[in-house]
């Protein structure tokens, strides 16, 4: 694949192509646990549109659901973690 480049995710290059969602590149490369999700619930990839937030991360510093997240070279992703009360 030629078209294949990277991202970091917490420091981690994960291989990528334009044409997948950060989602899906870092569940390829077998990393499930993604981001926070709302609640006490472990963020992964769930429901894949966006609407149950539970693959919340940081995107360059900007909080974005990794499902709906295009994949590209050069990206830095981050696990946000919970707040603690």
């Amino acid at each position: 694949m030629s078209d294949v480049q990277s991202f970091l995710f917490d420091g981690v290059s994960i291989p990528c192509t334009g044409r997948e969602t950060i989602a899906a590149a870092l569940e390829r490369a077998g990393i499930r646990v993604i981001g926070t999700g709302q609640g006490d619930c472990t963020g992964r990839y769930f429901c894949g549109i966006g609407a149950c937030q539970a693959c919340l991360v940081a995107v360059d510093g900007a909080r974005m659901e990794a499902c709906l997240t295009p994949a590209r070279g050069g990206l830095q992703v981050k696990r946000i973690l919970p707040v603690s009360p």
